[in-house]
């Protein structure tokens, strides 16, 4: 029996345990992830989409990242894996993260008073 190369949206929503509309929101969001389009408009996710897809999850609902912070980390890991490879470091708090994001927000809001 041949593994297969490429799953449907649903498919996948059932391997990540996550809704189609999610993963659809994902792909808007994260350049990283494309999968492929038959011409009638369908998406086939490979192996990879699926442990990328499992990533972002892990990031965003479980360690509580943004969408914007599960993206650098994310690009930080491809720059990583390049010919160079960096000791690996820890992501930072998430609630560090936050507070930094709420400070940025509250100064463009004292800005535009």
């Amino acid at each position: 029996m041949t593994e297969k190369n490429y799953f449907t949206i649903r498919e996948i929503a059932k391997k990540t345990q996550l809704p189609e509309y999610t993963i659809r929101y994902w792909e808007a969001r994260f350049n990283l992830l494309r999968p492929l389009r038959l011409a009638s408009g369908h998406r086939r996710y490979t192996a990879r989409d699926a442990e990328l897809i499992n990533e972002i999850k892990e990031l965003v609902l479980n360690k509580g990242y943004t969408l914007s912070g599960a993206k650098k980390v994310l690009r930080s890991r491809k720059k990583g894996s390049g010919a160079k490879q960096q000791q690996p470091s820890f992501p930072p708090d998430p609630s560090i993260r936050l507070l930094e994001e709420i400070k940025k927000d509250l100064q463009q809001i004292i800005k535009e008073c």
